[in-house]
């Protein structure tokens, strides 16, 4: 996480007053410690674990509910009730104005087959199609466009755009990705990501270390990517020529596992995938998790909540899901972590 607990303050030591034979009838002098700060309150840890959290919203009572706790922002799951984006005094404007803070408002909306709730926002083409003409200014004005109507409906966050490289075989990846070509899909997505930026809306890469080549679906199954030393010169190209490029933008970090890449867990819970985005992709930026609710690549290894808290150890900023876990369970587990040393956090 980028968020990073402070070491602890210690106390200066208290010096001994050295007495020569020339000083005894000196008054010695003393000097005391400062008090030590009090431990944090629960109020102010269950607010700590809240502010990396990133549950979905599938109705305006349900976002209401999960805001009031403390939660960063909402992701809005293609299953959610449609008024929440359309009905006036129940739609996301009237959440901002109840809520009285910021939040963030995060959609999937790539084009294609992957653009929540089309017929409010409107049909897009496919990153495959959009890319078809080689032109990435053109490109640029249809992220714009996305950009202007997902701001329009208060949405601030598009897990936008694909980063992966068609493999040609992963149905998954398939028309989503911009190109087969690695360098033409990094230049093809910061064209996007420039376009939704300019339309307002915050553009996020995914999915870091790269699925196009990986074994499976993590929707699914456990992933495997080819090895890391592969990686360099295919997936990792088009986060090398994109995140430099639109440094704004936030990172979600896939579920894939990757060979001599620390450990055989998902990327998305590998403290060394979250070291690699940081030091080889020079990305300073927002981590999200990739769906840690609704994808067998983890729920078939932990509850949720453990998921959470392995997630946000390993160095996510926010962990996202999209399933109806409750929240406060997942915000006193997350809690827990932090008390116990597990996690870090700022007060």
């Amino acid at each position: 996480m980028t968020t990073a607990c402070s070491p602890p303050n210690e106390n200066p030591s208290t010096h001994t007053n050295l007495t020569t034979p020339e000083s005894v009838t000196n008054t010695p002098t003393s000097s005391t410690s400062p008090p030590e700060p009090a431990p944090p309150s629960d109020e102010e840890v269950r607010a700590a674990a809240a502010a990396h959290l990133m549950p979905p919203a599938v109705n305006f009572d349900d976002a209401l509910h999960k805001l009031h706790t403390g939660v960063r922002g909402i992701f809005i799951p293609s299953w959610a009730d449609p008024a929440l984006l359309t009905e006036p005094g129940r739609d996301i404007h009237a959440l901002r104005a109840q809520v009285g803070r910021d939040f963030e408002v995060a959609i999937d909306f790539e084009g294609g087959r992957v653009q929540r709730f089309a017929d409010i926002f409107g049909s897009f083409p496919t990153p495959q199609a959009m890319a078809a003409a080689g032109d990435p200014a053109q490109v640029e004005d249809i992220g714009r466009q996305v950009g202007q109507t997902l701001a329009a409906r208060g949405v601030t966050v598009n897990f936008a755009p694909v980063l992966d490289v068609d493999g040609g075989n992963l149905d998954v990846v398939g028309d989503r990705a911009f190109s087969l070509d690695p360098h033409q899909a990094g230049e093809m997505g910061a064209a996007f990501a420039r376009g939704l930026q300019q339309g307002g809306v915050r553009p996020v890469f995914k999915h870091f270390p790269g699925h196009g080549r990986a074994s499976g679906d993590t929707h699914h199954v456990t992933a495997v990517t080819p090895p890391l030393p592969e990686l360099f010169h295919h997936e990792f190209i088009p986060f090398d020529i994109a995140v430099p490029a639109v440094p704004e933008a936030g990172l979600m970090m896939g579920h894939m596992s990757v060979p001599e890449l620390g450990d055989a867990r998902p990327s998305s819970l590998n403290p060394a995938a979250y070291q690699l985005a940081r030091d080889h992709l020079g990305f300073s930026g927002t981590i999200y998790t990739d769906d840690i609710g609704g994808m067998r690549a983890i729920t078939d290894q932990m509850p949720l909540a453990d998921a959470v808290v392995s997630s946000l150890h390993a160095g996510a900023d926010v962990a996202l899901w999209s399933t109806g876990e409750d929240i406060n369970h997942v915000i006193d587990r997350v809690a827990e972590a932090i008390r116990a040393g597990e996690i870090s956090a700022e007060f």
